[in-house]
């Protein structure tokens, strides 16, 4: 698995457990459960490059809707909705990308 040694398997299934149904992901609540909120910077930097799937040292809206399929390849896929309110929520520059500092400030 792509988290191995970062994140625990059990807590990660059971975040995307808890955010199955559509317009049920919450950023905050998801982080915190698969322990992420209380990894240290360079943890979170290896997860953020995970995730920034292209490597282009952003996380596009495309890499955030297929976000959860990072933690489970069964996960779905989030909606429009999810993915609109999570990039509000990480975009500090409104430049409609999460940049490194911008996710590190996310997940905490």
């Amino acid at each position: 698995m792509a988290f191995a040694g970062l994140l625990n398997d059990a807590d990660i299934d059971a975040a995307v457990k808890d955010c199955q149904a559509p317009e049920s992901f919450n950023h905050k609540a998801f982080f915190a459960k698969v322990g992420l909120a209380s990894k240290s910077a360079a943890d979170t930097e290896k997860v953020f490059k995970i995730i920034d799937q292209d490597q282009s040292g952003f996380i596009e809206e495309e890499e955030l809707k297929l976000f959860l399929q990072n933690f489970s390849a069964a996960a779905r896929s989030l909606t429009d909705k999810e993915t609109a309110v999570f990039l509000a929520a990480g975009d500090a520059d409104g430049d409609g990308k999460i940049g490194i500092d911008e996710f590190q400030s996310l997940v905490k």
